[in-house]
């Protein structure tokens, strides 16, 4: 089995380290393919006005000055040429990939952009206590991985579909179990935005998210993740709403 991981954090990231890991233990045969410096929020952007820069880090491991989906179609259309790989892993995100975050989130691109190609994709993302973005239970990810992994490609992952797994930010050992979920939602009222002022007096802003853990909905991803379990959502390519596709047939027909 030939795979490809990629992430959104860069190419110097504990994540890729541990997600290295977790590949060699289903397969000898991994390339990397990871951005030159983070890209977290990209979403499932393209490099299309800036030229790709590609370097070799060592044997099987590259940079490329880009995105994450850059960095996927760059291993499969350049690096992996001579063979197209089995699995795309994108990944381990340092912090969750939960709700509305699908939509933001590189680490979930690079996994989409593999389904779009018609590779098997899963993105994985490690969570964190409130407050504690410094001490991340990375062993939690690289002790049940593995085992999803090969579950999931056991059973198959269909076509124009991935699968996004989100770890509890707790040690490998209090996992309380795994969940399939939904996306869920948050409140979005926690997004801000703080104004400073530069030397010359200069507004600028940062974009703000604060903490809220609000009773999230029934089998939603969050849910999972808060009660202390693995999350595993399945995701579709099409996002066509087709009960409102079916009343706008019926309004303008």
């Amino acid at each position: 089995m030939r795979i490809l991981i990629t992430n959104d954090d860069g190419i110097n990231a504990r994540g890729l380290a541990v997600l290295e890991t977790i590949a060699r233990q289903i397969s000898a045969d991994v390339t990397v393919v990871a951005p030159e410096s983070d890209q977290s929020g990209v979403a499932h952007s393209l490099s299309l006005n800036d030229p790709l820069r590609l370097r070799e880090v060592s044997p099987g491991r590259f940079a490329v000055k880009g995105t994450p989906t850059d960095c996927v179609l760059m291993g499969i259309h350049k690096i992996m040429g001579d063979g197209r790989p089995d699995l795309v892993l994108s990944g381990v995100n340092h912090g969750h990939n939960l709700a509305e975050d699908v939509f933001y989130s590189g680490t979930v691109a690079g996994a989409r952009e593999g389904a779009i190609l018609g590779i098997p994709s899963i993105a994985l993302s490690q969570g964190y206590a409130p407050g504690m973005r410094d001490d991340v239970h990375w062993a939690c990810a690289e002790t049940h991985a593995p085992e999803i992994i090969r579950r999931l490609l056991a059973h198959g992952v269909p076509r124009d579909r991935l699968i996004n797994v989100n770890f509890p930010g707790c040690a490998a050992s209090d996992v309380k179990g795994v969940a399939v979920t939904a996306q869920g939602r948050r409140d979005m009222s926690v997004v801000s935005l703080e104004e400073r002022r530069d030397g010359r007096q200069k507004p600028y802003f940062w974009i703000r998210y604060g903490r809220s853990r609000a009773t999230p909905p029934a089998g939603s991803d969050l849910e999972a993740v808060y009660g202390g379990k693995i999350s595993i959502t399945p995701l579709q390519l099409d996002l066509t709403d087709n009960l409102t596709r079916g009343r706008l047939a019926e309004l303008f027909s």
